[in-house]
């Protein structure tokens, strides 16, 4: 009897080590499934493409009216009237002033103004020689005025031009008839053409000033800053990644992407960059195809062969 109940002990006891062992083994492997899962970094993709690439530079620039029509006064005497105000837009013919000539002006406190037989009113009209807008006003109602004092400015709309500074060593990139990029805002570009090259050269600087002439009928006010996109190089078909894709050493001498070797696994992949342009980067070598899964976001910090979870 004793013998039955020992060897029953014995039995009980190696079925609970073997049961422990069980569940010791399943908890480790639950809890390293849990850590795969927690170092698993989610991230997005991308794909190559292949598309036009240009290496440009810019360089700041300003509206300018290159032709303005000076408005005189023909005739000495006070300003009676006018007729436009600062902005408006004139056609050639369109009456602007009327000044009454101080003979005149003289004669009517002088003359008894209920007399009909009295006519002469000393009244000349000025008007526009030229159509524009109108840019600066220099007189009011009831000023004096000499003869050849000027009244106001107008400013031709077809003769605006941006200027701009370009270093001497760009001469090679902005010769007359280059086109170019008008960039006005970060989400608006208009194209220009180089028109002319004055020649003279800031001798401090050491710069030339361009005249660029934008292909647009669209009016901009003078004095407008802008940036002119001039390219260096094109380069017609490009292998091309966003530039968030790209990672690169605190020295920026090694340039690498984590590209997708499975659905959960990334590897680090050495790659030779070359032109980098509106937040797109061409990457030379290696050779890439469109179906490769390249990491946008979530790559920095990843190691080689690091886990990842694909966010869609």
């Amino acid at each position: 009897m004793f013998k039955r109940t020992k060897i029953k002990g014995n039995i009980l006891t190696v079925l609970y080590i073997i049961g422990s062992i069980w569940f010791s083994a399943c908890t480790t492997n639950v809890e390293s499934e849990k850590d795969d899962i927690k170092a698993s970094t989610p991230v997005t993709i991308t794909s190559v493409s292949y598309e036009s690439l240009s290496d440009y530079f810019e360089l700041n620039a300003n509206t300018v009216f290159q032709k303005k029509n000076i408005i005189r006064s023909t005739t000495t005497g006070i300003v009676q009237t006018i007729g436009i105000s600062m902005g408006d837009n004139v056609s050639i013919g369109e009456q602007l002033f009327i000044i009454v000539t101080k003979e005149a002006a003289a004669l009517k406190n002088k003359t008894n103004l209920s007399d009909t037989s009295f006519r002469f009113k000393g009244e000349l009209k000025i008007k526009a020689t030229q159509s524009g807008i109108v840019s600066s006003i220099a007189h009011q109602q009831g000023d004096f005025v000499q003869e050849g004092d000027e009244l106001a400015t107008i400013a031709e709309h077809n003769s605006l031009v941006f200027l701009l500074q370009a270093p001497f060593e760009m001469s090679a990139y902005t010769k007359q008839g280059t086109s170019c990029k008008i960039v006005l805002t970060e989400s608006k570009t208009i194209d220009g053409i180089i028109g002319s090259i004055l020649p003279t050269m800031d001798m401090q600087a050491q710069t030339v000033t361009l005249v660029v002439k934008p292909i647009t009928k669209e009016l901009f006010p003078e004095n407008l800053i802008a940036k002119i996109r001039i390219a260096k190089s094109t380069k017609k078909r490009s292998c091309t990644l966003p530039a968030a894709a790209l990672l690169t050493n605190e020295t920026q001498t090694v340039f690498w992407v984590m590209k997708l070797q499975n659905d959960s696994t990334a590897v680090k992949v050495i790659v030779k960059k070359g032109i980098e342009s509106d937040g797109k980067i061409e990457i030379l070598e290696p050779s890439f195809q469109e179906t490769d899964k390249i990491i946008l976001t979530g790559n920095y910090g990843l190691e080689d062969t690091a886990k990842v979870t694909v966010v869609k």
